[in-house]
């Protein structure tokens, strides 16, 4: 679903599926990306932070928490969360732009 561009009902089915596995982490960061592309970046920030509490190791977890932080004004969070992407994964071109477009202080 989210694949075919329709993150709403990724979304519904994948809140179903938290029900049923509430501390799988693979569920919570699928349905975190869903909810923040169908514009809840509130409650994507929900379901990312809990991935990442299950799955601390996750860059990708880490790199989807910090745009859903710096989308709801949290940007220090963000800025953190993006670091922790960037050392877990070194490399990955995203996630060190985002890595320096927050540690920009001219950019808001």
């Amino acid at each position: 679903m989210l694949h075919a561009g329709h993150p709403h009902a990724a979304a519904l089915i994948l809140g179903r599926a938290k029900l049923l596995e509430p501390d799988k982490a693979s569920i919570r960061e699928a349905l975190g990306r869903a909810l923040f592309m169908s514009g809840r970046a509130t409650r994507a920030r929900r379901e990312f932070t809990k991935a990442v509490a299950l799955n601390p190791s996750d860059d990708y977890a880490h790199f989807a928490l910090a745009l859903a932080c710096e989308r709801t004004g949290q940007r220090q969070r963000a800025l953190g969360h993006a670091k922790l992407a960037n050392a877990l994964a070194p490399g990955v071109s995203d996630y060190e732009r985002v890595v320096a477009r927050l540690s920009d202080p001219g950019r808001r």
